[in-house]
């Protein structure tokens, strides 16, 4: 068996942490994501996403600080390197061992305070989703009934990271939220990220991305992390790695091949691919995408785009606060 590296965009292994404190990063097979799976998977870098459940009440900034704590406390001490900047995942490449990154998914828990938004990122976190499914201050979510787009404070909020160096997430942005992005962000230069969504095409969720959205992100320079949930990948039951697919062709056929990387959504998913559950599997993902696709493309889907991305995006060392 191939073992090749793997960059994986999104998981929600923190949130699940923050809820069950007697999970053990290192190797509690509750967890999908676990230090002892990276390994066994080839997971490079692995982006672990600070979502605030609803479990937690009203989202607050101390939620966020909370999950960030977590990263600290429970996954960089059992010898995950953080990756803040550039230089960072370079010399992560170097040494050939396992990374952590970290996303926010959702803008809720920053309270509408862009001294908030500063902080995390200073705290080290590197990607923003505006939303999760619903409305919050900055922006409304795909499944919010009235379809809206950012509002005022959610304009400010994009070109505040646009300024700092956040990269913006789309995955659970609404369509009008998602154009509205697309405008700010082609007059900045700075592209943005689906890292856990599909093609609708080949399965109509309201969670995975129209084909012109597809156009629109690889237009930017931005990347789409093909997500491991089965009703994101296939309706009705029995899904397989076999059905990732039509997805990765799809994206392919609009010009999307060096767009192309993994969110897998693990931890954040009850449900799983039936020959995909966890981490530690993706060298048996490697292979089989080996049978249907030229090693080049392989390397680039499951890292090579990815990394791609984030030596240009990340910030430099020195810009790094």
């Amino acid at each position: 068996m191939i073992k090749k590296p793997v960059i994986d965009f999104h998981c929600d292994a923190l949130s699940k942490m923050l809820l069950d404190p007697k999970l053990d990063f290192t190797q509690d097979e509750r967890l999908d994501v676990n230090l002892t799976r990276m390994e066994e998977g080839g997971v490079r870098l692995q982006c672990f996403a600070i979502f605030l459940s609803q479990s937690l009440g009203k989202p607050k900034i101390e939620h966020i600080l909370n999950q960030i704590d977590i990263f600290n406390q429970r996954v960089i001490r059992f010898g995950v390197t953080p990756v803040f900047t550039a230089e960072d995942f370079i010399a992560l490449e170097q040494s050939g061992g396992q990374g952590g990154i970290l996303s926010l998914e959702g803008a809720d828990g920053l309270e509408g305070n862009l001294f908030y938004l500063q902080l995390c990122y200073e705290k080290g976190v590197r990607f923003l989703g505006l939303t999760w499914n619903y409305a919050n201050w900055a922006a409304d979510g795909i499944l919010e009934p009235r379809g809206g787009g950012l509002t005022p404070e959610g304009v400010s909020l994009v070109k505040a990271c646009h300024e700092l160096g956040m990269i913006l997430d789309v995955s659970h942005l609404s369509v009008k939220g998602f154009w509205e992005l697309a405008e700010l962000a082609g007059h900045s230069g700075r592209p943005f990220i689906a890292s856990h969504s599909n093609a609708h095409h080949i399965c109509p969720n309201a969670r995975n991305l129209r084909d012109d959205q597809i156009k629109e992100i690889i237009r930017l320079g931005g990347k789409i992390g093909i997500n491991m949930y089965p009703p994101f990948v296939k309706e009705g039951e029995n899904t397989s790695i076999r059905d990732i697919l039509p997805h990765i062709d799809h994206i392919c056929s609009l010009g999307g091949e060096h767009t192309i990387m993994l969110g897998s959504d693990f931890d954040g998913i009850e449900i799983h691919l039936s020959d995909l559950q966890h981490a530690g599997q993706y060298a048996d993902f490697a292979n089989f995408l080996l049978k249907h696709y030229s090693e080049e493309l392989v390397w680039g889907w499951l890292y090579g785009n990815a990394a791609g991305f984030l030596k240009a995006w990340l910030p430099p060392k020195e810009k790094a606060l």
